[in-house]
């Protein structure tokens, strides 16, 4: 059973950066495909990123395109989101997932197979 538990949101301002981290354990990391997503209040979970098991590949919501950064470290079994040039629309709850196997446009929620509990990101102007 695959673990994920996520960290590094914050309360910044418009403009700033943080980076979230998404820890895995109890799966073979190297052999997931990892994505993130966010919600924000009264809004469905929607997909902001996506990168293949080795990193190979990434793909990015037309939203946060040339700001945010998604990367891994597959022997630190971790994934990244750095997030820049934050906007107060960028406001939500961000949750990594997974999923076994390869694969690239997976950007349905339903694709994924684990879940990890979220870190809220607020965003003031």
């Amino acid at each position: 059973q695959v673990q994920l538990v996520e960290s590094g949101g914050g309360l910044v301002q418009a403009g700033d950066s943080l980076r979230l981290s998404c820890a895995s354990s109890g799966g073979t990391f190297s052999a997931l495909t990892m994505g993130w997503f966010r919600q924000a209040p009264g809004k469905e979970r929607e997909f902001v990123s996506i990168i293949t098991s080795r990193g190979g590949f990434t793909y990015y919501a037309d939203s946060v395109k040339g700001r945010f950064t998604i990367s891994r470290d597959n022997a630190k079994n971790t994934v990244y989101l750095q997030l820049n040039s934050l906007k107060p629309e960028d406001t939500a709850v961000y949750y990594c997932a997974a999923r076994p196997g390869g694969g690239t446009y997976y950007v349905t929620a339903a694709a994924y197979n684990y879940w990890g509990q979220g870190t809220q990101v607020t965003v003031s102007s």
